[in-house]
């Protein structure tokens, strides 16, 4: 038997040795951990119990330890409130190895199907609604209560990640435990730590609950729900949504980060900046060899003065999908040798960055072609202070959380829900923009006044000097369904990224169609007017990503060249003078960009773009210098 059992242990440490030690689950647990996780063995009940506190009148004396106790309460002045003691005659001892315990998940569910599932799932509502303590009489769903849980869950909600998959699967899930778990208030002395985990054999998730102290019966079981935040202001935004808290002495003015956190960013990137070289001089009529992975090239690139090889090592131009880091080795052995990316182009590409770099442009609340945005990780109680701050002003405060660097609105939240917002910070890193609450708006005639987006795919040439091109083409992508500032998780509504959706119809419009359309709908925006705006917006873009060296700006290296997707929406907005102005807005920066729907309906594409990149030859291509 103890063969069996050390065995079963060995297994359960190779499978979740390396989770339990970053979540700090300490090792003398993981014997009984595993036991009672094969056992599905939940024994919390023989040790714990579920205490309801009577309410503390406000205005009542409160001494300063009763108000403190109040504070610990999840939702202050919100219904019962109640907390878990220990029960056991003997209370628990931290050195005993079986002081580890099991919780349950009540409901598991990624942000985007909370709402149609509290609709469906029989008895999901009453029991979400019971534990937040929600009047819910019916039998039936309704909207009130389910829109009451849904802005309720985040003083709930846990999240994890899975790690392994496709991009859809390593979207965040988030969870609420079950009675017991979320009876756990908070404490910054907590008497337990917990924590998720992933069980492999029955792929599903518990917390673990295990003490940081000997407790004696009716101890309170308490934990940290800033667990790992040690800076005083930091920790007082996190625990904002059970503690509330007014941040408006903070400023909300976000200056550009200083130099170090660029050069923490490339060490990060493991990217190796090249070496200075002069820039190469090719013969007038060479035949270039090109070493690529990406099958629309190679389908689609057939000027005669380039020729595919599957040598790496003899290719002229090195036109790569992924990453590429090593640029030092390429400059030290073969300077000669053209890439198609530019060292430190995360700049560009990388969300939280494209905010950071765009406020040499516009000053500490950014450009007017950004939308203003804040990095949760390093810019919190900015952001804080900027909602209240509008919020007292009685401003639109709908804004979008986007992860740093997912494409296609993935893990994508609109919202105007505070709480939810600085608990989205613990899943993935993120930005949170402010969502542009009056968009240019499109008639589609089968469906009425929907947002839309346009996709520019811009050639850098040459870092420095700059030298930009756009591609003459542009493409556009419609939402399906009238837009209105509600329905905040109905993504037809608010998303125009419908290849993707399943079952949601993908309406294509030809940019050559779309501008008499558009200048037919607002005829006193002439489309050659409002694109100027938009390469005016680009060409600033790129001059403050270009105006400081490497790793503070895009590397000047000779020999690279690349093209981006640079994604943009329209609002309105007043200029200076107090005209009504459509004011081009930069959603983000795509690296080596999808180019299938390019090269379907404009075969010359590839052809266009390595002729301006590689050749400097741009009279008979289908692009347009911006710088």
């Amino acid at each position: 038997m103890a063969g069996e059992g050390e065995e079963a242990l060995a297994a359960f440490v190779a499978l979740h040795g390396a989770a339990l030690r970053a979540s700090g689950v300490p090792t003398q647990y993981w014997e009984s951990l595993s036991r009672k996780l094969r056992g599905e063995i939940f024994d919390a009940g023989d040790y714990f119990g579920i205490m309801q506190v009577e309410e503390v009148d406000e205005e009542e004396e409160v001494d300063e330890e009763m108000e403190e106790q109040f504070k610990k309460k999840p939702n202050p002045g919100n219904g019962p409130c109640f907390k878990v003691i220990v029960t056991n005659e003997n209370g628990l001892q931290a050195s005993n190895p079986n002081s580890v315990f099991l919780i349950d998940h009540a409901w598991t569910f990624r942000v985007e199907h909370a709402r149609h599932q509290l609709r469906h799932v029989p008895g999901l509502l009453h029991r979400m609604a019971n534990l937040m303590g929600i009047p819910f009489h019916g039998e039936i769903p309704d909207e009130g209560s389910i829109e009451h849980v849904l802005q309720e869950m985040w003083k709930y909600s846990q999240t994890y990640q899975i790690s392994q998959g496709t991009a859809e699967e390593k979207v965040p899930v988030w969870y609420i435990m079950d009675e017991f778990g979320s009876r756990i208030q908070h404490s910054d002395q907590p008497s337990f730590a917990a924590a998720p985990l992933f069980y492999m054999p029955q792929q599903i998730a518990y917390t673990v609950l295990w003490p940081l102290r000997d407790l004696e019966t009716g101890d309170e079981v308490t934990r940290d729900y800033a667990h790992g935040e040690t800076d005083r202001l930091i920790r007082k935004c996190v625990l904002l949504p059970w503690v509330p808290t007014e941040l408006l002495d903070v400023s909300s003015s976000t200056p550009e980060p200083p130099d170090e956190h660029y050069q923490a960013i490339l060490a990060e990137n493991k990217e190796k900046l090249p070496i200075a070289i002069n820039p190469p001089v090719y013969a007038k009529d060479k035949v270039f060899k090109v070493f690529t992975d990406i099958p629309q090239v190679l389908n689609n690139l057939t000027h005669p003065r380039f020729v595919f090889t599957d040598n790496e090592g003899e290719a002229d131009i090195l036109y790569n999908f992924s990453h590429f880091k090593d640029y030092r080795k390429l400059s030290e052995e073969r300077p000669e040798v053209m890439v198609n990316q530019f060292p430190c182009e995360n700049l560009l590409t990388v969300k939280d960055c494209l905010a950071s770099i765009a406020r040499r442009a516009g000053g500490p609340d950014g450009p007017r072609w950004l939308p203003r945005t804040f990095n949760l990780k390093t810019e919190l109680p900015q952001f804080i202070s900027c909602f209240q701050q509008r919020d007292r002003r009685g401003e639109d405060n709908h804004w979008i959380c986007k992860p740093w660097n997912l494409a296609r609105s993935l893990d994508t939240h609109i919202t105007n829900n505070l709480n939810s917002i600085i608990r989205h910070r613990e899943s993935s890193p993120k930005v949170v923009c402010k969502y542009i609450e009056e968009p240019v708006l499109f008639e589609r005639e089968d469906v009425g006044l929907v947002k839309f987006d346009v996709r520019y795919v811009v050639l850098l040439r040459s870092a420095r000097p700059l030298r930009l091109y756009s591609y003459d083409v542009f493409w556009l992508r419609f939402s399906n369904r009238v837009f209105s500032l509600d329905d905040l998780d109905d993504y037809e509504k608010h998303f125009t990224v419908m290849n993707y959706a399943p079952g949601a119809t993908l309406k294509q419009v030809h940019c050559e169609d779309f501008i008499p359309l558009f200048e037919k709908q607002y005829p006193e925006y002439p489309w050659t007017t409002v694109q100027a705006s938009i390469f005016k917006a680009f060409a600033e873009l790129f001059q403050v990503a270009t105006s400081k060296p490497a790793p503070l700006g895009i590397c000047d290296y000779p020999s690279s060249r690349a093209i981006y997707a640079i994604d943009l929406m329209l609002k309105w907005d007043t200029s200076r003078d107090g005209k009504r102005i459509m004011q081009p807005q930069i959603l983000e920066v795509n690296f080596n960009p999808d180019c299938d729907r390019a090269c379907k309906y404009h075969p010359t594409f590839f052809n266009d773009v390595f002729s301006t990149l590689f050749l400097d030859e741009t009279d008979n291509c289908h692009v347009t210098c911006i710088v």
